[in-house]
């Protein structure tokens, strides 16, 4: 995982950073067994399409906790009902509009490691239709990184036999 760049890092280390690993998530699909692009869509899916790296898109982010910590039986591609805690919702500001994301945690998953699905106005269009995942990296107590750069699409983007949660209402930016 990337994450934020360092203050003391450059622009051009930070997009060195999410293109080698932007390469390196490539061959991990092409070589490894199980991957969720079958052998016989690669040449359709691989390498995978990205925006360009863009710092602006790397903010941090406030956890304001959910009061309970309700279990979400979250819907799935597949029709599967997957149980989510959401834990409370990731309050952050990207190119000076506030901007809120709910987030949640596999039952019995850490609570640091969030999982955020969402949607925007590339979905269906320039990205996978049923949105993307963030998995925020931790900065401190109730703090994490949010970065548009590492959004990632559900495997079920590139095989239907994988089980993908879908964004709820709650995670569709404008």
């Amino acid at each position: 995982n990337a994450g934020a760049p360092p203050p003391e890092e450059t622009a051009g280390d930070y997009v060195s950073q999410i293109q080698a690993a932007r390469t390196a998530k490539d061959e991990a699909f092409r070589s490894q067994p199980d991957q969720p692009v079958p052998a016989d869509k690669m040449s359709q899916f691989l390498p995978l399409r990205y925006f360009p790296p863009d710092p602006e898109y790397v903010v941090p982010a406030s956890l304001k906790p959910a009061e309970e910590r309700v279990v979400v039986e979250m819907p799935t591609s597949t029709g599967k009902l997957r149980k989510q805690h959401r834990v409370g919702v990731l309050e952050f500001t990207l190119k000076g509009q506030p901007l809120t994301l709910g987030a949640f945690v596999e039952a019995g998953a850490d609570v640091n490691r969030l999982f955020v699905p969402f949607s925007d106005m590339t979905s269906g269009t320039e990205t996978y239709g049923a949105g993307r995942y963030l998995e925020p990296e931790p900065l401190g107590p109730g703090r994490f990184a949010v970065d548009f750069n590492l959004a990632y699409n559900p495997y079920c983007a590139y095989n239907p036999n994988w089980s993908c949660p879908l964004t709820p209402f709650e995670n569709r930016l404008k």
